[in-house]
């Protein structure tokens, strides 16, 4: 079992946990109000490569606890406004934690799946609260 990165699969439970907690009180589900079809096909790529990269081998992910603390607190803090701080914030860090572990164990896959991720999932978050606030 030493394929199997036990740190990354927390890493993706503890930042799964608030987006089913949030998804659990808004039985509605999530409006995309910035319809691009080709930047979310992207992003659901990028994410599911993010996620199952995740799980294989990780070394010193010191700097990422870090960032995934700080991931757990702005939605804490957060959890009730919906800000273009909260957006960007909710997606760079998990942006950052993706890139930095393939950077950091020198695995293409997930550098490649976090490079496609993270600017299609900053731009959904920041165009949402952006077409929101124009409402």
């Amino acid at each position: 079992m030493n394929w199997i990165n036990f740190y990354g699969l927390a890493f993706m439970l503890v930042i799964m946990i608030p987006n089913i907690i949030f998804a659990s009180i808004n039985k509605d589900g999530f409006q995309n109000l910035w319809k691009n079809k080709f930047v979310e096909v992207l992003e659901q790529i990028g994410r599911m490569g993010c996620f199952g990269f995740m799980v294989f081998i990780i070394p010193r992910c010191g700097f990422n606890v870090v960032l995934l603390a700080a991931y757990c607190l702005i939605w804490i803090i957060c959890f009730k406004r919906n800000s273009i701080f909260r957006a960007l914030a909710l997606s760079i860090i998990p942006s950052v934690i993706f890139l930095a572990s393939g950077i950091l164990s020198r695995y293409i896959p997930l550098i490649v799946a976090a490079v496609i991720f993270a600017p299609c999932h900053i731009a959904i978050s920041y165009k949402n609260v952006e077409l929101e606030t124009k409402r």
